[in-house]
């Protein structure tokens, strides 16, 4: 199967939208066309061929993804991986995100813990990092909360 040109345009401004985001732009083409394509799974073969990419290319970013919890394999007869989109990967994407926030909020109450209160300067610009963190890692949790709400309802 090939591409329609503006199923094309989407597969590369997703692949650019990606690596905005810190991945590759191989990762958010094959992503893109995991999300359009029909059957909505594909083989290691059938991504590379119609992607343009090499096998070896796919393999890597199809894994990378699998790992991120945005795509999973399929049983497929053969010996052959098939790949499809997994519902609420963005979802986990974030959770894992917030892990992290979590983990930078505990190092920088660590980090004020070492510095003594003479330090101010050096206090404030850590503690303002330390108050970023714990902000977006608690409005991130009400925004999933948001969106479970928003995809309930939406359905």
């Amino acid at each position: 199967m090939t591409l329609e040109p503006r199923e094309s345009e989407f597969v590369d401004r997703v692949g650019l939208v990606m690596e905005r985001l810190g991945g590759t732009r191989s990762m958010g083409r094959l992503y893109a066309w995991l999300m359009v394509c029909d059957p909505p799974h594909r083989s290691l073969t059938e991504l590379a061929a119609e992607l343009g990419l090499s096998k070896t290319a796919v393999s890597t970013v199809a894994r990378q993804l699998e790992s991120a919890g945005m795509v999973e394999r399929v049983p497929a007869p053969g010996r052959e991986h098939r790949y499809r989109i997994v519902h609420g990967g963005w979802e986990h994407v974030l959770r894992v995100q917030l892990a992290g926030l979590r983990m930078g909020v505990e190092v920088l109450d660590f980090g004020l813990s070492v510095l003594d209160e003479d330090r101010a300067e050096q206090r404030a610009r850590m503690q303002e990092t330390r108050d970023f963190f714990a902000f977006t890692e608690d409005d991130a949790k009400e925004m999933i909360q948001r969106w479970q709400e928003y995809r309930g309802g939406a359905r």
